[in-house]
């Protein structure tokens, strides 16, 4: 019973020092504006060694540490930017009784 319990310890640990190392890297790479694919391949043991690693595989890349945008705008999946947000905007700044119509959308204010 003893033998089990140390080797899930053992093994236990093995995997905790396996995901905190995933961690490191994925921090130093994200921060130098990597991928998280290419923040997989960081070499290093110590935080130093990774973001140093990042810098240097970033700057190869011609990667930026500039966030890109990943939707179409700073409101994009928040409550502001929904489409009920917008209709009652529009309601606001239009009043009742009108029409807006863009594409295939329609909006008629009762």
């Amino acid at each position: 019973m003893t033998m089990d319990f140390e080797t899930e310890l053992a093994s236990t640990r093995v995997e905790l020092d396996s995901t905190r190392q995933e961690l490191a890297r994925l921090r130093a790479g994200l921060a130098a504006g990597l991928t998280p694919e290419q923040s997989a391949r960081l070499q290093g043991s110590t935080p130093e060694e990774l973001t140093a690693d990042a810098r240097t595989l970033a700057s190869e890349l011609g990667v930026s540490t500039a966030r890109q945008p990943s939707g179409s705008g700073p409101d994009v999946g928040s409550a502001h930017g929904s489409m009920s947000a917008g209709e009652a905007r529009y309601r606001a700044k239009h009043g009742e009784g009108q029409t807006f119509s863009h594409g295939a959308y329609t909006l008629e204010s009762a």
